[in-house]
């Protein structure tokens, strides 16, 4: 296997080291990240996403970081259109991608084949108005009613994902979980690596994490962006950290308040993320802190990636 028909990808639930992991691979094997983190493409979203800063990334190309403005939107599809291009311009330059990422859904969009259903534009109308009269938790309700794996995989905060999942499981009579592809790549030699951290372990860690943002100045961060629209944003704005800030900055939690929250919200979104890279069996999962990580990584991908040779043996997480 050449490098012009190799990608590798690093999975795992934020606070992993996803980060530093595919900066190493991309060192060693002369390649470029490829971000699939959906809040990291938000232009002065940095200290809340954790972005991999110009010294961490130590001079390794880092590609679809800081292309939108907060007040934009973006979708997964846009994603995958995107995302699939830089993968294909790596590969015409002889350059290995190194796709990481936390979303499942995201890192599937780009490497399976993955197609999203249409629109109705008066089924989404219907559900937008809801959201707004009722709330992002009745709909997450009625979602977890009528597609219980569907709502598994949203936030119940994430009104914008709420409306889509309802208008797909109206449209087409399942709910768009039920329609996900087999865990199988459109590209030739895929390699995906986890990065599997103890649920206690992780639990520190995030924690640690929410309390290094608040002293970076995350709140000053989002204070900021107020002026370039992430309070009205239909993405930006329900970010976990951004979420919760703004509704300190609106004064309707305190500091304390909102840093708990942050903490909470980050520790059920990585229990989801982990959850659902455990569903794939293609995952090779290392431990996080394994002294000689980077070799053992180098080695599935020098393997070529086998299917299923290195998957978690205790199946799915619960």
């Amino acid at each position: 296997m050449s490098s012009l028909d190799r990608i590798v990808v690093v999975v795992g639930p934020t606070a992993s080291g996803k980060s530093a992991l595919a900066v190493d691979l991309a060192l060693a094997l002369g390649g470029e990240v490829v971000n699939a983190d959906a809040v990291q493409l938000f232009r002065g979203m940095d200290i809340g996403s954790a972005k991999v800063t110009e010294a961490e990334r130590r001079g390794v190309p880092h590609h679809l970081l800081d292309v939108l403005d907060v007040h934009e939107a973006t979708s997964v599809a846009t994603f995958q259109r995107d995302a699939r291009a830089t993968i294909e311009d790596c590969l015409r330059r002889g350059v290995t991608p190194v796709l990481v990422g936390g979303s499942s859904l995201y890192v599937r969009a780009v490497i399976d084949d993955f197609e999203f259903p249409g629109t109705d534009p008066e089924v989404r109308e219907r559900y937008q108005r809801r959201l707004e009269t009722e709330g992002a938790e009745a709909l997450h309700a009625e979602l977890r009613r009528v597609a219980p794996e569907a709502a598994d995989q949203v936030l119940p905060s994430n009104g914008r994902r709420l409306v889509r999942a309802l208008e797909v499981t109206e449209m087409t009579g399942r709910p768009f979980v039920a329609s996900l592809p087999a865990h199988r790549s459109i590209y030739r030699h895929v390699t995906l690596l986890g990065l599997d951290v103890p649920r206690p372990v992780l639990d520190e860690r995030i924690a640690r994490r929410v309390d290094a943002m608040w002293e970076q100045g995350l709140v000053e961060e989002v204070r900021g962006l107020l002026d370039a629209g992430i309070d009205g944003s239909p993405t930006a704005s329900r970010s976990i950290g951004y979420q919760q800030v703004l509704a300190l900055l609106r004064g309707e939690a305190s500091d304390e308040e909102a840093r708990a929250e942050t903490v909470r919200g980050t520790r059920a979104f990585a229990r989801r993320q982990d959850r659902m890279f455990h569903q794939d069996p293609r995952v090779h999962w290392l431990p996080h802190d394994e002294p000689d990580l980077l070799a053992r990584a180098l080695d599935h991908v020098a393997r070529g990636g086998e299917p299923g040779d290195a998957a978690d043996p205790s199946g799915p997480r619960p």
